[in-house]
């Protein structure tokens, strides 16, 4: 690959204008490898290919260019097709924010579909009818008939909607289980997944246990008394100094 494709693409990956320095840092084993001879010609190569990657993207066949904001590079809509852009992104969905519990629980039928309801739960641990609901209404699975069991429960599978989501072109390119962990775990760990789904999917520990009504009215009524009996003795005392001031014999 050539300095400037891995430029490029770079540029292209990065969610906030990347630096100079940042760039740099990230090429130049392949630089210096490539027959730099130390790191201040290898940034000055870095700077050139650079400045040349722009040039090309401010040519009038390319609907996006190269700019410098905020110190950093980045891509960006020319300003001549901003309409147009404006209008092709009103057309697109919202991205999708799945709690931990909905996600996986679509992992799970993404994994092992078609599989029920009770076999998903056996697989988390947890009951997890209540976030199927959630992942029904984003289309993101849908039902695959019955299966022949006592019962005949309902058999779950990943949508087209799913694989359009996740950039998939078929359940085959799922990465390892092992490597979807990380994923998740990384996502988390950056708050790229805000929850929005707060369908309860946990079950109360068994060592908790509710209020119990009775205390709490009992003490409530010992409270009321105490401030019953109180404001009677400042009221009893009150009236005997008056009495007090008022005796001509005292």
């Amino acid at each position: 690959m050539s300095l400037k494709a891995k430029l490029e693409a770079i540029i292209y990956a990065a969610e906030t204008p990347i630096t100079l320095d940042h760039i740099f840092q990230l090429v130049k084993e392949s630089v210096i490898s490539d027959g730099a001879p130390d790191e201040a010609e290898a940034k000055s190569v870095v700077r050139a290919t650079l400045e040349e990657l722009v040039a090309d993207y401010s040519a009038v066949d390319h609907g996006v260019e190269i700019r410098q904001v905020a110190g950093g590079y980045r891509m960006s809509t020319k300003p001549e097709h901003h309409d147009v852009v404006r209008i092709f992104a009103k057309s697109l969905k919202p991205p999708i924010r799945l709690s931990l519990p909905a996600l996986e629980t679509l992992a799970v039928i993404a994994y092992k579909q078609p599989v029920t309801v009770p076999e998903i739960s056996e697989i988390r641990g947890v009951d997890s009818s209540g976030v199927i609901g959630t992942l029904l209404d984003r289309k993101l699975i849908t039902t695959a008939g019955r299966k022949a069991v006592v019962g005949r429960p309902i058999l779950y599978r990943s949508t087209k909607e799913f694989l359009l989501r996740f950039g998939l072109k078929d359940v085959s390119e799922l990465p390892s289980m092992e490597e979807f962990e990380k994923l998740v775990a990384e996502s988390f760990q950056s708050d790229l997944l805000p929850v929005d789904d707060q369908t309860s999917d946990s079950t109360p520990a068994e060592d908790s246990a509710p209020p119990d009504s009775s205390l709490s009215e009992a003490t409530e009524q010992a409270d009321l008394q105490s401030m019953q009996a109180a404001e009677d003795e400042g009221m009893a005392t009150t009236e005997q100094r008056d009495r007090g001031e008022n005796d001509p014999a005292a």
